[in-house]
């Protein structure tokens, strides 16, 4: 999921077919130029080559398709079962690179090794391994890396031309719309901006390590949350760049004046409602927490499947007494909290949907698989649009929540 929207590049999953099932085109991460990340390919391992070993086969299939295909780079995800028969990845990797002229990227991304968390490290891990091998010349001294947005429904296009705006150069953007050339010299950049923290840490964390690149945590969702994001980056470049500052507070009043009046009718209507959030990370938690109150809704349950016990602390800090926090959540306590609260919108993943509309119970997705973009001003109007439709729907009358509150 981190590795996919680099879009020059080939992905080749390691394994049986059925591991390769959930990479075809899942994401709305969409693309400027190529598009060979929307392609699934799978060295589709059978029984023989599971007691042979997958390492010939690995070879050949990466070899047809660098020929066919012509990638920038390819990177190639091991499976439990690569894992388990003890296939040496990393040597068939070497051996390809060398003879293509390609970098060819091993993915130690063994679903049995860990959690979630482990898997974007593996992916991070995958990255270091490609920044620092390009040229820095002429990079500007007031410049970004966007590390941890991956460009649903494009929305790295719109966080790119507000820096822009700024008079800020954007290196490379990791992952989303991303080409393997830009990471290669990503490490020129003056600053990384990390938006998905459980994503991207680790690498923010190694670049700064490494190659001295100081990092900041921001997020792009919601109005004071976009605002402080753009404010932040031009005070770290207000000694390199007169009049950055001034420029930032332009373009906020700028957007600010075309979105307020049309947030202020669906605050009108939608003050006093009830919301649950589930979401990956915490820190995108905290982005939906402060924009649903911009919308004058309540959010009386929060969580998130890779928070950190800071993480739950901040998030305590910031919601009202009396929210449920949960981590990490099954689907029957997420359906006996909605219930509890007697929630009017939850907002989560593909895997949360049927918990809501099983329950009668509006839904927002805030993960890949959505095709309108959320983040930035013009985002948080989406937003503002997307719940107000989802919440104000006639349809929930019809349902036995709906009928039994009409009662009540």
């Amino acid at each position: 999921m981190v590795l996919y929207p680099i879009a020059d590049a080939l992905h080749l999953v390691h394994g049986p077919l059925g591991c390769a099932a959930y990479t075809w085109d899942i994401r709305g991460a969409l693309s400027s130029g190529p598009q060979l990340h929307r392609l699934s390919f799978s060295t589709d391992l059978r029984e023989m080559d599971v007691i042979q070993g997958g390492e010939k086969k690995l070879a050949k299939a990466l070899c047809q398709l660098i020929d066919l295909h012509h990638p920038k780079a390819a990177f190639v995800y091991s499976t439990c079962i690569v894992g388990v028969i003890g296939d040496d990845v990393e040597a068939v990797c070497r051996q390809v690179s060398a003879l293509k002229g390609i970098p060819v990227l091993p993915v130690h991304s063994e679903g049995f090794k860990g959690t979630k968390r482990d898997g974007y490290r593996a992916a991070c891990e995958a990255l270091l391994q490609l920044v620092g091998t390009g040229s820095t010349e002429g990079i500007s001294p007031v410049s970004v890396n966007i590390l941890g947005d991956f460009n649903l429904a494009g929305e790295v296009w719109i966080i790119r031309d507000y820096f822009e705006k700024m008079g800020i150069e954007v290196v490379a953007t990791i992952t989303g719309d991303g080409r393997v050339d830009d990471i290669r010299r990503a490490h020129g950049a003056a600053l990384n901006l990390v938006q998905c923290s459980g994503s991207m840490m680790h690498l923010a964390k190694q670049l700064q390590e490494k190659r001295g690149i100081p990092f900041k945590r921001v997020s792009y969702f919601g109005i004071e949350d976009m605002a402080q994001a753009l404010y932040d980056t031009a005070g770290f470049f207000a000694d390199k760049s007169p009049g950055i500052v001034g420029r930032t507070a332009a373009l906020v009043s700028q957007e600010l004046s075309t979105i307020m009046p049309q947030i202020a009718q669906y605050r009108r209507k939608l003050e006093g409602r009830k919301a649950a959030v589930y979401v990956g990370g915490a820190f995108k938690a905290f982005s939906l927490v402060r924009a649903l109150r911009q919308l004058g809704m309540d959010t009386v349950m929060v969580g998130s499947q890779t928070g950190l016990r800071e993480d739950y602390e901040e998030l305590r800090e910031l919601c009202d007494e009396g929210t449920i926090i949960v981590d990490d959540s099954n689907p029957l306590e997420l359906s006996s909290f909605l219930q509890e609260k007697r929630v009017d919108l939850f907002i989560g993943g593909v895997k949360e949907r049927p918990i809501a509309y099983k329950l009668g119970v509006g839904f927002c997705d805030h993960n890949h698989e959505r095709k309108e973009p959320l983040a930035g001003f013009t985002g948080m109007l989406n937003f503002a649009r997307e719940v107000y439709n989802t919440v104000a729907s006639p349809v929930w009358r019809l349902t036995p929540r709906g009928a039994m509150r009409d009662r009540s």
